[in-house]
């Protein structure tokens, strides 16, 4: 027999995933912006639609358990958000990357995916004061383990956490 009284435990988690997802497409939809030149309305509609996007594997820190999750249950308010921000106010964010960057990391050095991730992560530092500087960076950290296996995540981070000092947001 099953319970029916919620588990509020569980619909934080979900709630989390829904957040993961929604960060992990609003770099999918940033990339895809800067490398089809598509119009950003018509990118976001095309994931709200579930025409773009598709599935995230998340893994949860404590039991290490892999999920599959829908982009389509993704935070939808998160994901505009984030893609709006990067769009109104690309210069300024691309300014705070390309201040925060090592010598090692100049702005040139940076694909186009890796710039998305940092652009959504500033995006959210700047407009997302309800979420905590450090959760924000440490989601858009686990979004670049997925993208790639070496030192990227780790340029992510240092960047991210000076942007959020920067802001006061550390």
């Amino acid at each position: 027999m099953t319970s029916s009284v919620p588990d509020p435990k569980r619909e934080k988690s979900e709630g989390m995933y829904e957040r993961s997802s929604a960060r992990l497409a609003a770099v999918q939809a940033l990339y895809q912006i800067e490398a089809s030149q598509n119009p950003p309305e018509q990118v976001i509609k095309d994931f709200l639609i579930g025409r773009t996007g598709g599935l995230a594997v998340l893994q949860d820190a404590d039991t290490e358990q892999e999920t599959t999750v829908a982009l389509t249950t993704l935070d939808s308010e998160l994901f505009i958000n984030l893609v709006r921000t990067v769009q109104k106010r690309g210069d300024e964010i691309d300014d705070m990357i390309k201040g925060a960057l090592s010598p090692e990391w100049p702005w040139e050095r940076l694909e186009m995916t890796l710039r998305a991730l940092l652009r959504s992560g500033v995006a959210e530092l700047l407009t997302r004061t309800d979420i905590p500087a450090g959760a924000t960076v440490s989601e858009f950290i686990e979004v670049a383990h997925a993208f790639y296996a070496g030192s990227e995540p780790r340029m992510a981070n240092a960047v991210l956490d000076r942007i959020s000092k920067v802001l006061g947001r550390a």
